[in-house]
């Protein structure tokens, strides 16, 4: 175990016992009284497996939570799994979820060039069958985990990631909810009836990589399936606005790319709102 941050929040005055494990449902903070609650949020080294390729994610979570959580899939960008994608999942736990930044490349893989990130993305997305057997299996152990609450999974994912998440729920994955970040909506998998997953698309309005046309497109097919979704565009904002690694990575590679920290917090204070409206009990 590598215990990646821990500390103690201060609620009230005094302390309420709790069991060892987590119970079978979780709650509101406003259900549980008056108690001091204690976070620790550890994070994990894990491996798993498909017949093909061993892929090394990285799973995080509060191990004082006496009550047991939903579980979110964390998809990395294109880059592969990186730190950034890890402190993602860390973020999602400290709200209380349980969350496993996942390996889609397999055995670590991460990108030092925009030719080597094409060539490991396009790997995946030109293989719909082996990219849902890698995901799905993240799914299982995520599922696996003691702090997990049966049934709640969902996913978010950043860049490649946010299309990968986007395409497993239009396969039909189950899954509650997706929230996709800079993401292309021009799929290898279109909406279609076997959508069951909310969705959440949060892209910059700048961004060169996601044209008007497949937006409109992308729109048009959720309002032809009347699923729930969400579409939101945050002016001025590039590629990446999300990853404060955003710049240096442009510059470096002469790509549009740019962090821009307004929308990187509006975005995640929506995320928040979408996956309480998912998981109502969760209070942040």
């Amino acid at each position: 175990m590598i215990l990646r941050l821990s500390y103690l929040i201060v609620a009230l005055v005094f302390f309420a016992a709790c069991d060892s494990e987590p119970d079978s449902q979780y709650e509101s903070d406003e259900s549980k009284g008056d108690v001091i609650t204690e976070m620790s949020i550890v994070g994990e080294e894990v491996s798993y497996q498909t017949d093909s390729v061993t892929m090394n994610g990285y799973i995080a979570y509060n191990e004082t939570d006496t009550i047991k959580r939903p579980g979110i899939l964390v998809v990395h960008e294109w880059w592969g799994h990186t730190d950034y994608v890890r402190r993602r999942a860390e973020m999602l736990a400290e709200l209380g979820f349980i969350a496993l930044a996942v390996d889609m490349y397999g055995n670590g893989q991460q990108a030092e060039h925009p030719e080597n990130a094409k060539k490991f993305s396009g790997m995946v997305m030109q293989n719909m069958d082996m990219a849902e057997a890698r995901f799905t299996k993240a799914i299982e152990v995520l599922k696996k985990n003691p702090y997990t609450a049966e049934g709640e999974i969902s996913a978010i994912g950043y860049c490649f990631g946010g299309s990968l998440i986007l395409a497993m729920a239009n396969k039909g994955v189950d899954l509650d909810a997706v929230a996709a970040f800079h993401s292309g909506v021009q799929l290898p998998v279109s909406p279609n009836k076997n959508l069951q997953a909310k969705v959440l698309v949060q892209n910059g309005a700048d961004d060169p990589f996601v044209s008007a046309a497949s937006v409109a497109n992308f729109k048009a097919a959720m309002d032809s399936l009347e699923k729930p979704y969400a579409y939101e565009s945050y002016p001025g904002a590039l590629h990446a606005y999300t990853n404060p690694d955003a710049d240096s990575l442009g510059k470096k590679f002469d790509l549009p790319l740019a962090y821009d920290a307004e929308a990187d917090r509006k975005s995640w204070e929506r995320m928040k709102d979408f996956f309480s409206e998912v998981y109502p009990a969760m209070n942040y």
